[in-house]
C-alpha cells in the first residue's frame, strides 16, 4: 500500500505513541470513573507539539503538513481513552482550524496560540437541543448593540464544555436568512451571562466532559466576531471537513488497535481444546474485517492526501470533490468500525461484556462516531446532493 509518511512523520508518531501509552493509558480506569481528565493533559500535549504540529508557525504551530495530524490521530487511541482522544482532537482539529483560517492577528494571539500551547481549553459550540446535524436550524442569536453583539441561546453536546476557557460558537446574526444568516464568535466563558447548565452523562467516551451551555444576554465585543458577519455557515462547512476527516482517521485506527488486541486474546484463550483463533469461523470473520479495514484505510488516506494538497500545499478551500469523499469516508469508517467492535466483543464471549476488558469500553465508545460531526444519514444526504441526485 502507498505509504505517505516520511521518517519525520514517524518520529512524531513515536512521540505521540509514547504519550498515549505511558502518560495517558495508565489513568484509563481512573478518568473513566471520574468522567473527566485533568487539564495537565492539554498542557503536556502542547509541550510535546502534539496540538499544533500542522498549524503555521506564526499561529503557534510547527508549520508542518496535515499528515502529522493524521499520525497523531492514529496513535492517540492507544491511550484506551476515547474521551481523551476526543477532547484533544477538539482542541487541535475541530474548534481551532476556523480560527487559524479567519482570525485576526489579535485573535490569534489571544485565543489560538494559548490553545495550541495547552494553556487554554477550547470547545466548539454548534449543536443545540433542537438542531444537531441540521446546523441551519440553530436558534442561538447574536444581535448588534453598540460595539457589542448580545448572544442568547443554548448549546449542547459540547466536548470540553465544562472547563473551556472560550468557545468557538455559531449564532444567528440575521435569523430570517436561515443558513446564510449565521456568524462565528469567539466567546470567553468568563463573560457575564455565560453558564454551564449541566454536565451530560453519556453512554460512552466517559473520560471527556460534555456539557450543555446557556447564554443569557452575553455581551461579546465586535472584535470577537470571527471572519465576516453572516458567513458562518460557509466557514462551518469548511471546518467540518477537518472534524470529519480527523475523526475518521482516529476511529479507524481504534478499530485496528482493537483487532490486534482481540487477535492476541484469541491466541491465548482456549476453548474445546485449542485457541479460539484456530477456529475457522473466527479466522474467516477476522480476514473479512481486516480486508474491509485496509480498504477503508486506503480510502481515508486518499482523503487526507487531497485535503493536505488543497489546504496545505495549494492553500485553497476544500473542493466539493474532497467534501464528497470525506463524507463518504465518515460513512464507510462508521460502518466498518461498528462491525469490528461488535465482532470483537462477540469473540471475547462473556468477558467482552465485562467492564474489566478493553473491548467493552471500545464497543461502547465507537457508537458516537456515527452520530457526532453529522449523522450517517446526514452524510448520505449531503453526498447525494453533491452527486447531483
Amino acid at each position: 500500500m502507498w505509504q505517505p509518511f516520511t521518517e519525520e512523520h514517524e518520529q512524531f508518531r513515536k512521540t505521540v505513541r509514547a504519550f498515549a501509552e505511558k502518560e495517558l493509558a495508565p489513568h484509563a480506569e481512573e478518568w473513566e470513573a471520574d468522567e473527566c481528565f485533568p487539564n495537565w493533559v492539554f498542557k503536556r500535549a502542547g509541550e510535546l507539539g502534539i496540538l499544533g504540529a500542522h498549524f503555521p508557525e506564526e499561529h503557534g504551530g510547527m508549520g508542518l503538513d496535515y499528515w502529522f495530524s493524521a499520525a497523531k490521530a492514529e496513535e492517540l487511541p492507544r491511550s484506551r481513552l476515547a474521551g481523551v482522544t476526543m477532547g484533544l482532537l477538539v482542541q487541535s482539529d475541530m474548534a481551532t482550524p476556523v480560527i487559524s483560517d479567519l482570525g485576526t492577528k489579535e485573535q490569534i494571539e489571544e485565543f489560538l496560540k494559548p490553545v495550541l500551547a495547552g494553556d487554554k481549553v477550547i470547545s466548539l459550540g454548534v449543536s443545540e437541543p433542537a438542531a444537531g446535524s441540521d446546523v441551519a436550524g440553530i436558534l442561538t442569536t447574536a444581535r448588534k448593540d453598540g460595539d457589542d453583539y448580545v448572544l442568547s441561546g443554548q448549546k449542547t453536546f459540547i466536548t470540553n464544555g465544562t472547563r473551556a476557557d472560550f468557545v468557538t460558537l455559531l449564532a444567528k446574526t440575521t435569523p430570517d436568512r436561515g443558513a446564510h444568516g449565521c456568524s462565528f464568535f469567539l466567546v470567553p466563558t468568563s463573560l457575564p451571562g455565560f453558564s454551564v447548565s449541566k454536565k451530560l452523562k453519556k453512554v460512552g467516551n466517559k473520560s471527556s466532559d460534555t456539557a450543555e451551555l446557556f447564554l443569557d444576554e452575553v455581551r461579546v465585543p465586535k472584535r470577537y466576531l470571527l471572519g465576516e458577519e453572516n458567513m458562518g455557515f460557509m466557514y462551518l462547512m469548511q471546518n467540518f471537513q477537518s472534524e470529519r476527516l480527523i475523526g475518521s482517521v482516529s476511529a479507524l485506527a481504534g478499530g485496528f488497535y482493537m483487532l490486534d488486541q482481540s487477535i492476541a486474546y484469541g491466541r491465548d484463550r482456549v476453548a474445546f481444546g485449542k485457541p479460539i483463533l484456530k477456529r475457522e469461523v473466527w479466522q474467516h470473520k477476522f480476514v473479512d474485517l481486516f480486508t474491509r479495514a485496509e480498504a477503508a484505510k486506503s480510502f481515508v488516506y486518499k482523503c487526507v492526501d487531497q485535503y493536505n494538497d488543497e489546504r496545505y500545499v495549494k492553500k485553497q478551500p476544500v473542493s466539493f470533490d474532497t467534501v464528497k469523499y470525506i463524507s463518504m469516508a465518515k460513512v464507510l469508517v462508521g460502518d466498518v468500525v461498528s462491525d469490528i467492535m461488535d465482532t470483537c466483543l462477540q469473540f471475547h464471549g462473556g468477558w467482552g461484556y465485562i467492564e474489566d476488558f478493553p473491548i467493552a469500553r471500545a464497543w461502547r465508545d465507537q457508537r458516537l462516531f456515527r452520530i457526532g460531526g453529522g449523522t450517517t444519514e446526514t452524510m448520505k444526504y449531503y453526498i447525494a446532493k453533491l452527486m447531483g441526485f
